[in-house]
């Protein structure tokens, strides 16, 4: 049956609507976007099936286009449109922490902008938050691209670009595409050395997060490791 067919309080626009995005679930949230079906299936049957194929929305948002338009009905209209809300999202939230600043009592919009940029990645990431005097964010900067497995980082590097943007603070993250968020003694040792070589130029390290997955990002700083 096509959504149209649907009682009315049942159509996901409708409940959107009425109810707000939140009450929706993921599938009710993509049929919104497709905005139609394929033969013999409804939006909200499509939207399923493209989510359970891709084993969720991260890893959906995070295909190539080949592997994207290989699904019968998607193509490059429909790639472009998801990447175009994924980095609205980003910017959003981007706009929120340079205006607001990183406040670590509610750390909640940092780790969301976090996964938004690491969570559905299958190689290793190291970022870099730069921010200023008051805590609100100058830049989000790539530092270093790995294999699915290591990533090579060098404090150096980390320093210069620190310079750059003549930041007074930093948060470190990086992801593990394995999906398990716990640190390794490397990530130890390297917050550690990066926390050291930034106090030279008074810099101070806030935090380092692991994204991994869909689990919330491990906290350094809370887990008493700065």
């Amino acid at each position: 049956m096509a959504i149209r067919d649907w009682p009315e309080d049942e159509r996901p626009r409708e409940r959107l609507l009425a109810r707000g995005a939140a009450s929706l679930s993921d599938a009710e949230l993509l049929a919104i976007f497709l905005r139609v079906g394929s033969k013999g299936k409804s939006a909200v049957d499509l939207a399923r099936e493209l989510i359970g194929g891709f084993g969720g929305l991260n890893r959906m948002f995070a295909t190539s286009l080949a592997d994207f338009s290989a699904v019968p009905g998607m193509g490059p209209a429909k790639y472009a449109q998801l990447q175009a809300v994924l980095e609205m999202a980003r910017r959003a939230l981007g706009e929120e922490l340079k205006e607001e600043g990183l406040t670590f009592a509610s750390p909640g919009g940092v780790r969301d902008y976090l996964r938004l940029h690491l969570a559905s990645l299958q190689h290793e990431v190291f970022l870099a938050l730069w921010l200023d005097a008051q805590n609100r964010l100058i830049a989000t900067e790539e530092l270093f691209r790995g294999t699915l497995t290591q990533t090579s980082v060098y404090p150096r590097e980390v320093l210069k670009h620190a310079l750059r943007h003549n930041a007074a603070a930093v948060v470190l993250a990086h992801n593990h595409p394995s999906g398990v968020a716990e640190p390794s003694r490397a990530d130890e040792l390297l917050t550690s050395e990066l926390k050291q070589v930034l106090a030279l130029i008074e810099v101070r390290v806030l935090d380092h997060f692991i994204v991994a997955g869909q689990s919330p990002p491990l906290s350094f700083a809370e887990r008493g490791l700065l």
